[in-house]
């Protein structure tokens, strides 16, 4: 008689791109303690980013950095295996996203390309359940033979896939703030970024965009989509996100008419 013993699982690389997040990074790497492999690729930080890293076991390249998905890109193709899983150093893997991550690989994952799963950001002691903020699905986990973070926009940028993309159950933890402040320089530079993206790509700005596209997010995110439910968070998510709008709008009109927006 003949016995079978089970495939070993599928080895998982985790995949994650630093600057100056030495206060961050520790809770990130620990949630992928589960991972048989890890890389940071850094973009030359002056804090102590890269002690945290090589401390936790993580395997450390730095980089110039040259747009986020560019660098995630590169990151990616110096993983040790083929199935890779990317955050960010202000998300963690919740305990329940972990368990249907190790039940997909326990299975081979599949004959689905990668993975999308909900992303839960913490905004001032609670984490929202409603609005634009969620559920955000994000795909992070895939097979980069058939994936990756492809395209030329360095913005919100995002993984494609040659192929179907399943569905797990559970949150990726999101925090995308140290203070106040700092949200709003992060959204002011992704506001740039993205107009400077539409601008190049021949988008324009009217005059009803700049005064109802921000109206509009405002409105689907706190009522459509339920914002009000998760309290004073909720409402300040949604004001930041309306505002967002309305300065990337304002930039790419700038930019359109020849005026500076600012420095590098």
């Amino acid at each position: 008689m003949t016995s079978t013993r089970p495939e070993p699982r599928a080895p998982l690389s985790a995949c994650i791109i630093t600057f100056n997040e030495a206060d961050r990074l520790a809770d990130c790497l620990a949630s992928l303690s589960f991972c048989e492999d890890i890389v940071v690729v850094d973009s030359f930080s002056t804090d102590a980013t890269v002690e945290v890293a090589r401390a936790a076991g993580a395997r450390v390249l730095q980089r110039p950095f040259d747009g986020f998905r560019s660098q995630k890109d590169f990151c990616v193709q110096q993983a040790a295996h083929d199935w890779v899983l990317c955050l960010d150093a202000d998300e963690r893997v919740s305990a329940p996203l972990r368990q249907s991550i190790e039940a997909a690989r326990a299975a081979g994952f599949g004959s689905v390309a990668g993975y999308r799963f909900a992303r839960c950001s913490e905004y001032y002691g609670r984490f929202l359940k409603h609005g634009t903020a969620y559920p955000d699905r994000v795909l992070r986990l895939f097979d980069r033979r058939r994936g990756g973070w492809r395209g030329d926009r360095e913005i919100h940028e995002a993984v494609s896939l040659d192929g179907p993309a399943g569905l797990l159950p559970g949150d990726l933890l999101h925090h995308p703030f140290r203070n106040f402040m700092q949200l709003l320089d992060k959204k002011q530079k992704y506001a740039r970024m993205m107009a400077e993206h539409e601008f190049a790509r021949g988008r324009r700005a009217t005059l009803a965009k700049l005064v109802l596209a921000p109206a509009w997010r405002f409105f689907r995110g706190y009522v459509l989509r339920g914002g009000m439910l998760d309290g004073w968070p909720g409402l300040i998510e949604s004001f930041v996100s309306a505002n967002y709008v309305r300065q990337k709008t304002i930039m790419l009109w700038l930019l359109q008419n020849g005026q500076p927006v600012g420095g590098k």
